[in-house]
């Protein structure tokens, strides 16, 4: 099977670094993606500023084979996520030329002659990925390795507490927007009321933007509901941040709450949305309500879509969806500390040979993925399947410390909110800009 590419499923950052890794390495790469251009989940979020500084955001293979081009890296700075793709993942998807291919949505992977009952001869035989175009044409592919690096983002979950959609979400969706407000295009917002559910560094862009848009439009309301009172970990982890660019995130979602611009609503967990006159009302679990809104921002997570790997011998973590080997480390109800460590391809491997799960949909469920963490990833996991164990086996990534350190606690008990791995004692728990809702 060597004469075969290995396919990459997805043109994002650590799709698009696969495949340098895989020509400096001479196997021959075929990037596979849904959209119609490189990266093209990001640009849905161009206007969205990284945490991460541009050192942090390149693949040091992927620099290696842009380098001879003309391309320099960019030395210093925060991109945006628009910003990204122009100075580097697009120059990389067009490094690649025809190896990437636009408008191929997988639909399923398998082995030929073989569904996922058979054992005979499994792994002596290819994998064959299913492929539709953008004018809805079939076709079969085969390839010696599959590496999915299609990401969590067409996956959003949904605002229901439960993890299901809240009664009514879906009849509302017209209403309901599950991407991060662009200051922009404030029309949908300025001078309305836009509730933001969620609680992690997509809630905190999001309230970024409506307080910008609030700045420049009277009359503009932002309610801010979480599952949770407020505690330590509530608005990241601030100067302990080793990412200072994240830390700060937090800090101005906190501030923008203490000035009263932003009404935090806590414990609020959303049990149905209804329409009142046009508008929308979220109902919690407890029976709360909160104010009538013009658009709610959901923002609580992402997860995998492992339809298309049906077929595929999968050992992922039951809770996170994750490869098993590394969910204990990024489970959230564990922690959520910086201690982290990377992984790789003895990480990733998964019963079925030669398949691996990497990028964001390698942590499945849980949050806080980094660019350096799927870089390290498809290095390791090239590295591999090239045949070189040594390389694969040995870690040369030291992850930055998040600052905070705490995991879920109990769950209902505030008392609990940001007690977990590192934290020997609960934290103090400090109500914050609270107010009676529908006040």
């Amino acid at each position: 099977m060597s004469d075969l590419p290995v396919v990459v499923i997805g043109a994002g950052p650590q799709g698009l670094a696969a495949a340098a890794h895989l020509l400096e390495r001479g196997v021959e790469p075929l990037v596979l993606e849904s959209g119609a251009g490189p990266a093209s989940a990001v640009a849905e979020w161009g206007h969205v500023r990284l945490f991460s500084a541009w050192p942090e955001l390149v693949d040091a293979a992927a620099a290696r084979l842009l380098e001879p081009t003309g391309w320099t890296a960019p030395a210093a700075g925060y991109p945006t996520g628009a910003r990204w793709i122009a100075g580097y993942l697009g120059p990389l998807a067009e490094a690649l030329g025809d190896r990437v291919r636009y408008d191929a949505r997988v639909t399923g992977v398998s082995r030929k002659g073989r569904d996922r009952l058979v054992d005979a001869d499994r792994a002596a035989q290819p994998f064959t990925v299913h492929v539709v175009d953008a004018e809805g044409l079939e076709s079969r592919l085969e390839a010696r390795a599959v590496i999915d690096a299609s990401g969590t983002w067409r996956g959003p979950n949904p605002a229901g507490a439960d993890g299901l959609p809240a009664l009514g979400e879906r009849a509302a969706a017209g209403a309901i927007a599950y991407q991060v407000p662009d200051q922009a295009h404030p029309e949908r917002y300025a001078g309305r009321h836009t509730v933001v559910v969620g609680a992690g560094d997509s809630a905190f862009n999001a309230i970024h933007e409506l307080v910008r848009i609030a700045e420049a439009a009277p009359g503009t309301r932002i309610t801010w509901a979480i599952r949770r009172v407020v505690g330590d970990g509530t608005f990241g982890g601030g100067a302990a941040d080793e990412l200072p660019e994240r830390g700060a995130l937090g800090q101005r979602a906190k501030k923008a709450v203490e000035s009263g611009v932003v009404e935090l609503v806590t414990g609020f967990r959303t049990a149905a949305i209804r329409p009142e006159e046009g508008r929308v009302v979220l109902t919690g679990e407890d029976g709360r309500e909160l104010p009538a809104a013009d658009t709610v921002v959901v923002l609580t997570g992402f997860r995998p879509d492992l339809s298309f790997l049906s077929e595929m011998r999968l050992d992922l973590d039951p809770t996170l969806e994750a490869p098993r080997r590394i969910a204990a480390e990024i489970d959230p109800n564990l922690h959520s500390c910086g201690s982290v460590r990377a992984t790789g391809a003895a990480d990733l491997a998964q019963p079925e040979p030669d398949l691996y799960l990497v990028g964001m949909k390698s942590y499945g469920r849980a949050p806080t993925f980094l660019a350096l963490t799927g870089y390290e990833q498809v290095r390791s996991v090239v590295a591999a399947i090239a045949g070189d164990h040594e390389a694969a086996a040995r870690i040369e990534l030291a992850l930055p410390d998040t600052g905070v350190c705490g995991g879920a606690g109990v769950f209902d008990d505030p008392d609990g909110a940001g007690g977990g791995c590192c934290t020997p004692a609960p934290p103090e728990v400090l109500e914050i800009g609270r107010a009676p809702v529908g006040a």
